[in-house]
């Protein structure tokens, strides 16, 4: 499986999922179950544009169409560093076409467990909304 041009390491990329997207990164990890862990990310720097679903399956990424490209560079005002198509199952009756315009491409392997091991210490953090934060006395 290749993603822009840059071929993915040996693995069972089936399950997809969004894990971070923020101004300066569209993070997706991959693995064969993502309840436990996974073994593959797929970071997008400085995303410009991002339509794909939060979670999706079995992704057949391709070179974007001329159709798409200019597509985007007439929404964004200018031609993308990087474009990446794909269409995957994301749970319904025919595939979803996906489209991601970014800076940059990184894909990561390695081992990410989803849940810290027992005897992990929590990191300190900002209490969870609803409220506003505790007092710092």
């Amino acid at each position: 499986m290749e993603i822009a041009g840059r071929k993915l390491p040996e693995g069972s990329w089936w399950d997809w999922e969004i894990i971070a997207c923020d101004v300066g990164q569209l993070r997706l990890a991959a693995g064969y179950d993502l309840a436990h862990h996974h073994g593959l990310e797929v970071i997008f720097t400085d995303p410009l544009f991002v339509s794909c679903p939060p979670a999706f399956q079995d992704p057949v990424f391709r070179p974007p169409t001329t159709e798409e490209t200019t597509r985007l560079a007439r929404v964004l005002g200018e031609e993308a560093p990087l474009v990446v198509a794909f269409e995957a199952d994301a749970g319904g009756r025919e595939a979803v076409r996906c489209l991601v315009a970014a800076g940059r491409l990184d894909v990561r392997p390695g081992l990410v467990r989803r849940h810290p091991r027992a005897d992990a210490q929590a990191a300190p953090g900002p209490r969870d909304w609803p409220g506003p934060p505790l007092p710092t006395d």
